[in-house]
């Protein structure tokens, strides 16, 4: 009974911060200044075909963020995303141009190269006892290493037209605007569902006129997405994969059993030992996720550049770690969102944009964004020092 409590307990905090979620508005609001801010100050930055671009370059940041969300909700942290980026990049390259294998062939043997590395270095954090900060700090350096190994140091070109596509194909206008449809339908669908099982147990649901005011808004923000790229070239295929990965993730993370372990872990490791949950194998599979989701990224950047080259995915994991911290996750873990780290993505992206197309030099792009995630942290400390008082 009292394990049972202090999982219940971990999933009531859980989904009172998903209702209520001041900081997910926040970044919003943050999100729409950023915008209107670089919008005034160089009108391209709202044109449909940067931001078209903007959400292209953001899939790789979000999908890695969408794994390392978990990640740090449980209490670790994986500091070689970055460089499983470039090494599975690599070997789906090599797989490609110097051996010549069908694109679903090349997909497929990078996933599993990802995921058993995933699986190696959650071995070893799981089973182990090695703390994730040494596994994966070691992982980054071994496996840019061994991208410079495969590769020989050069950079390998793909002609693969179907593999290119990957990472800069466009989808049309219909379908664009049914997946809006389906979107907007879905959205009522089981925000409904959602409050009419409340009500029946009791629970209190928010005023209908609040409910179908975020609703309509929500909607024509979706629509305005699909019209904005439908007036450039279509949505970007990227994109369709960030939302699948995150409605994916997110599912498992809030309607599956593991998902509320893995939360239950976070919060209290030795509540969550004590109550039978199985720490061992879920720290294992969420790092063979990150792994997973890191060869993902590699596919689509790789597809995206045509090539892959040794410097792929350097500094990636820091700004998988930002966009979650960002975005809400706290690094003293238990606590975290999926579409909270792909906001936070989204103002990394907005951010590196934005001040690309000012023509800011490269180090004020570095020490504003290392103030914006210090800023972030300070706000999360902060924030739960005011709710333990």
């Amino acid at each position: 009974m009292e394990v049972k409590a202090v999982i219940e307990r971990q999933q009531k905090k859980k989904n009172i911060l998903g209702k209520v979620d001041i900081r997910a508005y926040t970044m919003i609001g943050a999100l729409v200044a950023i915008w209107i801010f670089f919008g005034m100050l160089n009108e391209t930055f709202l044109s449909a075909r940067n931001l078209s671009n903007l959400f292209t370059q953001m899939s790789v940041t979000a999908i890695l963020a969408i794994g390392m969300v978990l990640v740090i909700v449980a209490g670790h942290i994986d500091l070689s995303v970055g460089s499983i980026v470039g090494f599975t990049g690599g070997i789906a390259a090599i797989l490609s141009n110097w051996m010549g294998m069908p694109t679903s062939v090349v997909i497929v043997c990078t996933l599993i190269a990802g995921a058993l590395v995933g699986l190696v270095q959650g071995w070893l954090v799981a089973y182990r006892a090695i703390p994730a900060f040494i596994v994966t700090l070691g992982g980054m350096m071994i496996f840019r290493g061994a991208l410079m190994g495969i590769t020989k140091s050069t950079t390998i070109p793909i002609f693969d037209a179907k593999f290119i596509a990957l990472g800069s194909a466009y989808f049309t206008n219909v379908f664009g605007i049914v997946l809006a449809v389906i979107a907007i339908v879905s959205l009522f669908v089981s925000t409904f569902r959602k409050r009419k099982s409340r009500q029946q147990y009791g629970f209190t649901v928010s005023p209908l006129p609040l409910e179908m005011a975020k609703l309509f808004v929500i909607s024509i923000l979706i629509l305005a997405f699909v019209l904005t790229m439908n007036s450039y070239k279509g949505i970007p295929f990227p994109i369709i994969f960030v939302i699948a990965l995150a409605l994916i993730f997110s599912f498992i993370a809030t309607k599956t059993t593991f998902g509320r372990h893995v939360y239950a872990i976070g919060g209290n490791a030795e509540a969550a030992r004590l109550s039978g949950i199985n720490i061992q194998r879920h720290t294992m599979m969420l790092f063979v996720f990150t792994g997973l989701l890191s060869a993902i990224a590699a596919l689509v950047l790789t597809a995206r550049l045509s090539s892959a080259t040794i410097s792929a995915g350097q500094m990636y994991e820091l700004d998988a770690i930002a966009a979650c911290v960002i975005g809400g996750t706290s690094l003293m873990g238990g606590s975290g969102t999926i579409i909270g780290a792909i906001i936070g993505a989204m103002v990394m992206t907005s951010l590196d944009n934005g001040m690309s197309l000012l023509g800011m030099e490269t180090f004020w792009q570095y020490i504003v964004k290392g103030s914006i995630l210090i800023l972030a942290v300070w706000i999360d400390i902060a924030s739960r020092k005011r709710k333990t008082n």
